[in-house]
């Protein structure tokens, strides 16, 4: 018996070794793949595994250092200032293993850096990114500055603060922003340095940026006139302009803003002849005023992918058909979101009238169970909207494709996805999809409203019966 199992024993070992031999033996092209598709931080312990891959993570393209990825696994949520400098130490220690240019085989193309503001640290990170862009070894940088602070808990002076030490660390280590393609920041205040200059002139490289909770004050105005910058995607979330004026950004593609405090249209548009994308995500509160949507798209000509996200509270666009054809001429795409499932959704068919050219139209209707613990005072009583519908005999020959999250055969459902087949002559698919999977949902430890969303065969028949109701036939597919 101890013979076999010293035999079964000494077999799995050797199949052990045969199959590290086997991977060992990949080129390094390969292995690098492999690499590259895990966090930093794992691919540098490969290299205790032979000595074939001890070099192996000083050849990746792209660096990823993540402070997250060196916090203690029992560290609280959120997280303690104690532990934040822990792992800043090891994050310190990666950044000056993986930019040693003695260690380096080949150039970093891009480095992705997320770190904690913290003084004592940033002093020796920055002067390692500054020597790697100047000695060529570095040539982009992917910065995200972050803060563990609820945006509930955070005051303002903390966001003044961050703002200036922010400013320090660009000013002291100016390679840092002469580098940077994408930056990310949380919780940062500008009321007392010129946000512009910040951005856009000290970040000449500037790709794309994302401000979570950052302003230069509360009901603030941010103009951005910026000709000679390369910004092509904006992020804002949950910040506290009053506007966002873009009056000149040549190379911006994409434009995405998730709930503002404004009571008007939140952001203008001047001469951005490269945006394609624009995401407009809010509910709407007490204090908002519906505004034209055709009028905050004033000037927008070469529109491809709208997405409209309601979260479930009334709507803050006024109606309209007419007005919106000049923008939505080359409209491919359109999602609209967070339509609150006791809502007519007819009112949607404006926008297809208005898009003639429309190839993928996605729309999700909003029941969340959290709704009815976390939705506060500021929010009116909902009211199904009331749009006049002209609809002209015209047809959306392109529109191919309808996805529709949150399908509970309702009536007004039902009525919606003819419609829309009657417009439509040239419908391939239609991907019927149940709710969203919620995180505040699932935190509140209750059971689950029972789902209405059809999951048996024979249901699916009936669902898919009512919806062709004796018209044409595309393909009807069902995803829980």
């Amino acid at each position: 018996m101890e013979a076999n199992n010293n035999n079964n024993s000494s077999q799995s070992q050797s199949q052990q070794l045969e199959d590290e031999d086997r991977l060992s033996m990949l080129t390094d092209d390969i292995l690098l793949s492999i690499l590259g598709r895990v966090s930093t931080r794992l691919a540098a312990t490969t290299c205790v595994l032979s000595t074939r891959w001890r070099h192996l993570p000083w050849l990746l393209p792209e660096v990823m250092i993540d402070v997250k990825d060196f916090l203690s696994v029992t560290c609280p949520d959120p997280v303690e200032t104690n532990d934040m400098e822990k792992a800043m130490v090891s994050l310190t220690k990666a950044a000056r293993s993986f930019l040693a240019d003695h260690q380096r085989g080949c150039t970093i193309s891009s480095l992705h850096l997320k770190l904690y503001l913290i003084n004592t640290f940033l002093c020796e990170v920055g002067p390692l990114i500054c020597d790697a862009v100047d000695s060529r070894l570095l040539k982009e940088l992917d910065l995200s500055v972050l803060d563990e602070t609820d945006i509930l808990d955070c005051s303002d002076e903390d966001m003044l603060q961050r703002a200036q030490e922010i400013y320090s660390f660009f000013s002291a280590y100016p390679s840092v922003p002469h580098c940077l393609t994408k930056l990310t920041l949380y919780n940062v205040g500008f009321d007392k340095l010129d946000m512009h200059h910040v951005l856009f002139d000290c970040c000449k490289q500037l790709k794309h940026l994302i401000l979570v909770h950052c302003d230069s004050g509360i009901c603030s105005l941010f103009k951005i006139d910026a000709p000679n910058s390369n910004l092509c995607v904006l992020n804002i979330y949950k910040c506290r302009f009053e506007i966002i004026e873009v009056v000149c950004l040549p190379k911006l593609e994409k434009f995405l803003w998730n709930t503002w405090v404004s009571n008007y249209a939140p952001v203008t548009f001047g001469f951005v002849p490269s945006l394609g994308e624009l995401e407009l995500s809010c509910g709407s509160s007490c204090d908002q005023r519906e505004f034209k949507l055709s009028e905050l798209l004033h000037g927008v000509t070469g529109l491809h992918t709208l997405t409209l996200d309601f979260q479930g509270e009334n709507l803050w666009l006024q109606p309209e058909i007419e007005e919106l054809f000049t923008a939505f001429n080359k409209l491919r795409k359109l999602s609209i979101r967070g339509i609150f499932v006791e809502f007519d959704i007819l009112w949607t068919m404006a926008f297809l009238v208005a898009a003639p050219s429309i190839e993928i139209l996605h729309i999700e209707v909003w029941e969340h169970s959290c709704d009815v613990e976390a939705r506060v005072d500021s929010f009116l009583d909902r009211r199904t909207p009331q749009w006049e519908m002209r609809l002209n005999g015209s047809e959306n020959r392109l529109l191919k494709h309808l996805e529709f999250t949150g399908f509970k055969s309702l009536q007004q459902q039902f009525a919606f996805i003819r419609s829309v087949l009657e417009r439509s002559p040239n419908m391939q698919k239609i991907v019927l999809r149940g709710d969203e999977q919620c995180k505040y949902c699932d935190a509140l430890g209750e059971s689950p409203c029972p789902s209405k969303f059809p999951k048996k065969k024979v249901e699916q028949e009936m669902v898919a019966k009512q919806i062709r109701h004796g018209t044409f036939s595309p393909e009807i597919i069902f995803e829980e």
